[in-house]
């Protein structure tokens, strides 16, 4: 293919969920998007497992279980809905993606830290990190580029991309920095490996998101 006949670049498209449906490639789709899903949840449990620091997300939640009598996967999902308030400004659409995020990756991080034991060799803990954070960035650029609505927090991430048209890489960054430092001043759990998702998720994400963006039939520009 010549340079000037080359497609544009993929874009994510603003779709409802019936739309979703609808857009075509609807095997592969599907496939990409429970295939991320279950990365996320194995790089989660890999970082759990690595205890070298949490992702700034979870730092958060750690945080908040210390001033409020709930567990911490209670915060968990009481947080996505405050997060999804957020969506309702952006008009971003939740869609099955959405609503699998929050069982898939759940299941798919205890199966993870049931399966695979804390190393007890620094070496192998930091392996076990730097691979929860590689897998986590290709997970959610697999199942948010699958085009079946993001999950809460990715959500929020795209929301302010398309709106703002500020890049991945910095909207994705800003939102983690801003959410660690909020989870620490409550008390939440933080460490190297905390500082390493921070800052190298944006970049990771910025970089593997337009290859696994499928390209769907029709997407509406705004």
């Amino acid at each position: 293919m010549t340079a000037t006949s080359a497609a544009p670049p993929r874009q994510l498209a603003a779709l409802n969920p019936i739309q979703q449906l609808k857009a075509g490639h609807l095997p592969r789709r599907l496939v990409q998007l429970y295939v991320g899903l279950v990365l996320y949840g194995a790089s989660m449990g890999l970082m759990v497992q690595g205890n070298l620091g949490l992702d700034p997300w979870d730092v958060l939640h750690s945080g908040i279980i210390k001033h409020i009598p709930l567990s911490f996967g209670t915060v968990v999902i009481l947080m996505s809905f405050v997060v999804l308030l957020a969506w309702i400004p952006l008009r971003q659409w939740p869609g099955l993606g959405t609503v699998s995020n929050a069982i898939v990756i759940g299941l798919a991080t205890d199966l993870t830290l049931s399966t695979v034991d804390r190393p007890d060799a620094l070496w192998l803990r930091i392996v076990f990190m730097l691979c929860g954070v590689f897998v986590n960035a290709l997970a959610g650029a697999l199942y948010i580029g699958a085009q079946f609505g993001p999950g809460p927090r990715d959500g929020l991430m795209t929301g302010l991309v398309r709106r703002t048209g500020l890049s991945i890489r910095l909207v994705r960054t800003t939102i983690e920095i801003a959410v660690v430092a909020i989870g620490f001043l409550l008390g939440g759990v933080i460490g190297f490996g905390t500082v390493i998702y921070a800052l190298s998720i944006g970049p990771l994400l910025h970089f593997l998101l337009p290859l696994f963006t499928v390209r769907l039939k029709t997407e509406p520009t705004e």
